[in-house]
């Protein structure tokens, strides 16, 4: 009867161990979890604009004076990627309204110049470029138009969803379609010259274009703006969120609609998101690589170190970096910007390329059903899809790390099972100093990465990672210790 019992509770308890935690809160998507993994990429501003030394252009430039003779999208492509990029996302029509496809739409646009004798096609080169490469391809279309005589009209909506269509169904396939709030104000539009006012919050009827037209046409791109639907615009243009980062957002309607829209929700509170907001919703942190969006000759490229310091502060506390790429007149990036790029990807590339922790001995205080499923191997694996769990009842266990030999490091990286939500609220991490633990860090969100950079660096041989608050059980999928590159 005892050799009865004991099985009926061996397996019980085996059941019981492979059962996973439940999600804790909303998760992210399939196209949202690709997003994550895109983690940096490139947004690309070229158009009459740039010929005009503005960082908007009014709608009125003759469209002969876009001839960039030496334009190379490969040039343009493979810096982005040399620079750590995983994708770019292409500015095909800016606020002037100038296409940079032979659009059927309006006769502004890129048939009209002299580039490729009139026959070119700027998306085109930049989407194959893109995918030779390796990117993933995303557009920019911008509803505002100070180009065309229709805007403000119920016309030039059917206008710019014709627009949007035909960029849908001609690029293959996007991962992103952007979109920003700038809506209305003074334009050429079709030579009114005159200020043009509309109510964004029905105008677009975005509910509608991103619901039968995105969704329908390219299911995999995930719908920036600030409001999100997929991705959030985290509030400023500085390639920052907030040291505490939450994933789930609550878009807010303004007073008397019933939906959030593009350039009226609650975006000064994206820098942070919403504990426990209704949506999974992620910030994008964009910043121009120079001062504008644009290139202007008189202006240099941030440094690499500066680069590296807003990839912790953006992909680093759980959003995304997206980095503004200017084509100069000639139709490339500026030599110094390519520099600039490439000594980015090269510090990135030495600074993760060894994981300390491999090899390392990990002892957690609890493992799910103590099945090595859930267990500490799964940490240093390199896969997302494995992870260390804690029993349901367990919100605050420690983890203990012996080297073998004292290691010195300077960036921690925690990674969270965000298929499981974002949990960790609160965590510490510890060195063992004279057989004593000290705390070297106090943190707060975790979610899809956190990148915790230490002011110097620090010599070590037991670590201690302690997860104080979390109101579900833990689920991390990876850890790494690193050694920041000269």
């Amino acid at each position: 009867m005892k050799r009865i019992l004991y099985f009926l509770f061996g397996l019980a308890t085996a059941a019981y161990a492979q059962v996973p935690p439940k999600p804790y809160g909303p998760i992210p998507t399939q196209r949202q979890l690709e997003w994550h993994d895109t983690e940096f990429y490139g947004l690309i501003h070229f158009t009459p604009t740039t010929y005009e030394n503005k960082e908007w252009g009014y709608g009125d430039a003759d469209p002969k004076i876009f001839n960039p003779q030496q334009f190379s999208a490969e040039q343009i492509v493979e810096a982005a990627k040399n620079g750590g990029m995983r994708g770019i996302v292409l500015v095909a029509k800016h606020h002037d309204g100038f296409a940079l496809w032979p659009t059927k739409t309006t006769e502004y646009n890129i048939s009209k110049s002299p580039f490729r004798d009139g026959k070119g096609d700027m998306v085109r080169e930049f989407e194959e470029a893109a995918r030779k490469h390796g990117l993933r391809f995303g557009i920019y279309c911008s509803p505002w138009d100070r180009n065309s005589p229709a805007y403000g009209s119920p016309q030039y909506l059917q206008i710019y969803r014709d627009q949007l269509r035909e960029l849908y169904t001609g690029y293959g396939e996007l991962f992103m379609s952007w979109h920003d709030g700038a809506n209305g104000g003074d334009g050429y539009y079709g030579g009114a010259r005159e200020k043009r006012a509309i109510d964004n919050t029905v105008y677009y009827d975005w509910d509608n274009t991103w619901t039968e037209l995105t969704r329908k046409l390219q299911p995999k791109a995930n719908i920036f703006s600030d409001v999100g639907w997929d991705v959030r615009w985290v509030g400023n243009e500085k390639g920052v969120a907030a040291e505490t980062h939450w994933a789930t957002f609550t878009p807010q309607p303004p007073a008397g609609v019933n939906h959030a829209v593009p350039g009226q929700a609650n975006y000064p509170e994206s820098p942070v998101g919403h504990r426990n907001g209704k949506y999974w919703m992620p910030a994008e942190c964009d910043v121009p690589m120079r001062k504008g969006w644009f290139y202007h000759p008189e202006e240099k490229a941030k440094s690499p170190e500066e680069l590296f310091t807003l990839y912790l502060q953006s992909v680093g506390r759980g959003a995304a970096l997206d980095l503004g790429l200017a084509p100069d007149t000639r139709g490339l990036l500026d030599d110094g910007d390519v520099a600039v790029l490439k000594a980015l990807g090269q510090k990135l590339a030495l600074t993760f390329r060894e994981n300390l922790l491999r090899g390392a001995n990990l002892k957690a205080s609890n493992v799910r059903g103590y099945n090595s499923v859930y267990g500490t191997k799964n940490l240093v694996d390199n896969r997302k899809d494995t992870y260390w769990a804690t029993d349901d009842d367990f919100e605050t266990p420690h983890l203990t790390v012996t080297f073998n030999r004292p290691v010195t490091f300077d960036i921690f990286d925690i990674r969270e099972n965000i298929r499981l939500g974002q949990r960790i609220e609160k965590f510490t991490i510890e060195i063992e100093e004279d057989g004593k633990w000290k705390k070297i860090h106090e943190g707060t969100s975790v979610g899809a990465r956190r990148l915790v950079r230490f002011g110097q660096p620090v010599t070590a041989q037991k670590l201690r990672l302690n997860i104080t608050q979390c109101p579900a059980a833990v689920a991390i999928s990876e850890l790494g210790l690193y050694r920041e590159a000269e």
